[in-house]
């Protein structure tokens, strides 16, 4: 059965001499897997579309339970060139791309994720340099995927507390929190900060201006929570810049 959707690169991995494995985020089946065929030979069909960010109209064959389809089409749409060619851009978006494979299951589809990626993309063609932009997308992509950490309030009984538990995934009140070690203690600036990032859309962020603290506190915290939640530590992080 032939299936059309749009998709962006996420990555590519060889396979043999001259075949790939295209991995894509797509509106319509979330992560999405596909075999390539010769796409590595001078003369491919799909020239330059399989470049890892690039946003393609693509087709694929196969069954509909089908764990590897054969990709059969791939039009670019946009290549989001101007994102690889700054490695500063790239290795952010990179973080990103590295945190959806690890929280978004294969082939459930998240046209909500599919439509983060594509605004985060756009943005980072415009700015990158600003390190709220990628704090942001990476606190967007934790709430569609259902791991957002609690920071406003005990997630157990609602009451008051900048304490944060990261094998909890919330902050804890004092008396919810009797017998846990490992806090994680929270200033208002820092609770404030995230609280604006979680509702406000991307046209908003340039009227956030978090001092140098509040942004290595909440970056440190969201990191933490990653590594907590994927239980592994982000190949990305190493090559920040």
């Amino acid at each position: 059965m032939l299936q059309r959707t749009e998709g962006i690169v996420l990555r590519t991995n060889s396979f043999g001499e001259a075949d790939l494995i295209v991995t894509y985020l797509t509106a319509d089946h979330g992560i999405l897997k596909t075999f390539a065929k010769s796409p590595r030979k001078i003369k491919s069909r799909f020239g330059s579309s399989l470049e890892p960010l690039t946003c393609s109209k693509i087709a694929f064959w196969g069954k509909e339970d089908a764990s590897l389809p054969r990709l059969t089409q791939s039009d670019i749409i946009h290549s989001f060139e101007a994102v690889r060619s700054s490695l500063q851009c790239f290795l952010r978006a990179s973080e990103v791309i590295e945190l959806i494979l690890h929280l978004l299951p294969e082939r459930d589809a998240s046209r909500n994720a599919y439509a983060l990626l594509m605004t985060m993309l756009r943005s980072f063609e415009q700015e990158c340099g600003n390190r709220l932009l990628l704090l942001y997308y990476k606190i967007r992509l934790l709430k569609i995927a259902g791991y957002l950490p609690k920071i406003d309030a005990c997630g157990r009984c609602g009451g008051v507390s900048r304490s944060f538990f990261l094998s909890h995934g919330t902050v804890l009140c004092e008396g919810c929190s009797r017998g846990t070690g490992g806090a994680f203690l929270l200033s208002a600036g820092a609770v404030s900060l995230f609280t604006n990032l979680v509702v406000w859309t991307s046209s908003k962020i340039d009227r956030i201006r978090p001092s140098e603290r509040q942004m290595d506190e909440l970056s440190r915290l969201i990191d933490e929570h990653v590594r907590q939640v994927t239980e592994r530590n982000l190949k990305t992080r190493e090559f920040r810049v």
